[in-house]
């Protein structure tokens, strides 16, 4: 599910540092959970997804599929 949320984040042409400013957190935990090096809760998988302009429930069923 990360990978797809990687991909969605690229397609929007959203950086690592806009994606932490739009969240108001650093680019480290950005880096950080897209490495997989720490996972992320529901709450922050949605507000991420918001932030990149994606529909979180998308993601689910697209990597559902994989």
């Amino acid at each position: 599910m990360i990978e797809l949320l990687v991909e969605a984040r690229k397609e929007a042409g959203v950086t690592q540092v806009e994606l932490g400013k739009r969240l108001g957190v650093r680019q480290t935990f950005v880096s950080k959970f897209e490495l997989g090096e720490r996972r992320l809760d529901v709450a922050e998988y949605i507000d991420v997804c918001r932030a990149i302009g994606t529909d979180p429930c998308q993601i689910m069923r697209a990597a559902d599929v994989r």
